[in-house]
């Protein structure tokens, strides 16, 4: 069985194939972390230390013992109010002002099979995923609770034990007499009695995300975070605690990946006694939730992993649980079809004959859908007017949407569309009508951004009124493909409708997965893509809803190899949206062949967005190519098994390989980043082969040892021109 209490000894153990995670209750109820790495056998209390230390509190319950105190013990969730000084996981402010919470253990149940959370993404799995016990899915639910108050905090673990993930989540309830407010609430906590560690978090801005930083844990507490509303272009909702010798392929390392699309925060500080604290869950700031009496407040799930075989395999952990228990849907494991987007061929500079037109082009190329992007309703010729204004302006296409898609489908192409359901221009009907519907503080002029305001989502009445007009758009015609973007940070955070500011951020990040969810169940066939200027909300919260998420708005090769190396810490090639795009790189400027852009977006769901009327019959052709090439490895690289070969940030190439299960199969792709005169031949080790296999490279014809790939690995070639990829496809003989 995956969890197992030992009644006696108090303990509860998570087991997965390769890790163990161990907490106890305590002689006064307190329920404290033990262990959580290797797979391990015994009661790890041992590890647990009591000496009288100054300035640590001690319960009032351990009377004269000066040697107990929550100040310095491991917990499981730590709270506000109980001693401990350390960042909390819970706050409560009490109906008579004061900050104070002490929970202790009440009660367990375990169950089979994955819990859901109501309203909220989640890990999913069925109890019967898999036959035997040993790695059987199951949940662990513990009640702690504040004797004094009536508040509960139920624990929730689910363990997946064949892929060695455990998921936490909380759920607060007030079973108390009085209303309380939830200052803040993260869903879990690690602690870490010994060790040395170094942080990897992944910061960026818009059209450069997710860039790996490392540094050491020192003294102090580390912070990263998101106040915009939602996961943000400048810190993604992942980050990983490894000891300082770790690298891809050894070491211990753990990661945290919050499944939530809005503010957050995540959190690793060392204390006074060189003891690590690693913690994750909602945004702080803006956040005070009122709970008032018989009511409850789920917090979104973090999903946890431990390697220690390095971060490869810890990163190949989260690619399994987002792909297969994260997705949905009929895409979660169909290959996606190539698309060409209208937005870099036009922007809004266009009809519905220009999108015919790129359709037929497409068609011609081997390309199978094309997608209208912004600027097809409303008043929208530009990005100061139209949002929230959802009907087809046919004055501009010049026919109705129902004939242009029918015209398209004739030629035996499939058609997507472009959409910004929580943004409203102020230049719209839709504003006109209804000017409370958008965040903004009475007697204070908004913040605009992109000159767009951001509808308030927390309202139900505003999340059916955009929901019913973007289906009757999508029921116009056969629509196969939707963009979902959202195109600025929230600000002016204020809803006309409640009292409880404190709640807005959280409400319209639950109003957005309602839409997502009902949008889901009205139209199951049909694949949203995820966006927000790019990767400002990629996430596994968004992942639940929209199967692949628009990486970045920069589509420059080179930047891309960098951003998409950092995205694979976390997530799935499945999961980034990635297009050839034109040169001159409309973002940076820079030229880069078309070969290279197509092995770069071929690490992604893969399309274009460039005006393929302005190609050369070369060209063209090159794409016809490049098309059934990925065609031919699609299903490789969406269900292979991910490695990093090279670090991008620091060596002159950029690398990598997707292997099959069965290691009969790799793909390894390779983009030269740096040119010198008289270079030095770069070598790339292969990974993940047998070695005891024989391998038949197909390009070359050569033949080579999966040892000897490994081992040493490949010389590439030193050969003019600037920023050459290589693509090596090895078969098992």
């Amino acid at each position: 069985m995956a969890i197992r209490h030992d009644i006696a000894e108090k303990l509860f153990t998570l087991e997965t194939k390769n890790t163990s995670y161990q907490m106890k209750v305590d002689d006064y109820g307190f329920l404290l972390h033990l262990y959580y790495g290797e797979k391990i056998e015994g009661n790890m209390d041992y590890l647990l230390t009591y000496y009288d230390r100054g300035f640590c509190g001690n319960p009032y319950d351990a009377g004269t013992d000066r040697t107990y105190s929550m100040d310095v013990l491991p917990q499981e969730f730590p709270c506000l109010g109980n001693g401990d000084y350390r960042t909390p996981a819970l706050i409560i402010k009490n109906a008579d002002g004061s900050y104070s919470c002490d929970l202790r253990y009440k009660s367990y149940r375990v169950f089979s099979g994955k819990y859901g959370i109501d309203g909220l993404p989640a890990v999913y799995a069925d109890e019967d995923t898999v036959l035997d016990d040993e790695n059987r899915v199951e949940t662990l639910e513990i009640v702690m609770e504040d004797a004094c108050t009536g508040i509960q905090a139920v624990l929730k673990y689910g363990v997946l034990p064949e892929i060695d993930v455990i998921t936490r989540q909380v759920q607060i309830r007030n079973y108390g007499k009085t209303e309380v407010s939830i200052e803040k609430l993260q869903s879990a906590c690690l602690d870490f009695v010994t060790g040395d560690y170094d942080l990897l978090t992944f910061h960026g801005r818009h059209a450069m995300e997710r860039n790996l930083q490392r540094e050491a844990v020192a003294h102090g507490c580390k912070k990263i975070g998101s106040m915009r509303g939602t996961s943000s272009h400048q810190y993604n909702p992942m980050m990983i605690l490894a000891e300082p010798q770790t690298n891809e392929d050894a070491g211990n390392c753990y990661s945290m990946s919050f499944v939530y699309s809005g503010g957050f925060q995540g959190e690793v500080e060392q204390d006074q006694f060189n003891q690590t604290r690693m913690i994750m869950g909602l945004q702080e700031e803006m956040f005070s939730y009122p709970l008032d009496v018989q009511d409850v407040l789920d917090a979104p799930e973090v999903i946890m992993t431990f390697s220690k075989n390095g971060l490869n395999k810890l990163s190949q952990n989260l690619h399994t649980c987002i792909r297969n228990h994260i997705c949905r849907g009929k895409y979660k494991n169909e290959i996606r079809p190539i698309l060409v987007n209208s937005w870099e061929a036009a922007y809004f500079d266009f009809n519905g004959d220009t999108i015919y037109q790129l359709a037929k082009q497409a068609k011609e190329v081997g390309v199978e859908m094309v997608v209208m992007d912004d600027g097809w309703f409303g008043k929208r010729d530009d990005d100061y007017s139209g949002l929230g204004d959802w009907f087809v302006n046919e004055k501009k296409l010049g026919c109705s949407l129902g004939s242009l898609i029918e015209k398209i489908n004739g030629i035996g192409m499939k058609f997507g569309i472009w959409v910004e359901p929580e943004m409203v221009s102020m230049d719209s009907d839709l504003y006109r009508a209804h000017p409370d519907w958008a965040l903004t503080i009475p007697g204070r002029n908004p913040n605009r951004s992109r000159y767009q305001l951001v509808l308030d989502f927390s309202r139900k009445e505003v999340v059916d009124a955009i929901y019913n007009d973007i289906c009757k758009v999508l029921d116009m015609g056969n629509i196969e493909y939707l963009k979902w973007d959202m195109n600025r940070s929230l600000a002016d955070v204020y809803s006309a409708v409640t009292d409880n500011q404190g709640k807005v951020m959280y409400d319209y990040v639950m109003g957005l997965y309602d839409f997502l969810e009902r949008l889901g169940n009205r139209y199951p066939d049909l694949l949203i893509e995820g966006c927000s200027g790019g990767g400002g909300r990629f996430d596994a919260g968004m992942l639940y809803y929209t199967p692949q998420i628009w990486c970045s708005d920069n589509t420059d090769a080179i930047n891309r190899v960098e951003i998409q190396y950092g995205t694979s810490f976390g997530y799935p090639t499945s999961a980034m949206g990635a297009h050839v795009s034109a040169v001159p790189n409309h973002q940076t400027g820079r030229t880069v062949p078309l070969c290279t852009r197509s092995v770069v977006a071929m690490a992604g769901s893969f399309g274009y967005e460039l005006d393929l009327g302005k190609l050369s019959e070369g060209e063209k052709e090159e794409i016809r190519q490049e098309n059934r090439k990925f065609r031919k490895y699609a299903s490789l690289i969406q269900q292979g098994i991910y490695y990093r070969l090279s670090n991008p940030q620091t060596d002159a190439v950029g690398a990598w390989e997707v292997v099959n299960e069965e290691k009969t199969e790799a793909l390894v792709s390779v983009v030269m980043l740096e040119k010198y005169a008289n270079a030095a031949v770069s070598y790339v080790k292969v990974k993940g082969l047998r070695a005891d296999a024989q391998y038949l490279e197909e390009n070359s014809g050569k033949r080579y040892s999966g040892s000897a790939l490994m081992a040493i690995g490949l010389p590439l070639p030193v050969e003019p021109g600037e920023y050459l990829a290589y693509q090596m496809h090895f078969i098992s003989l």
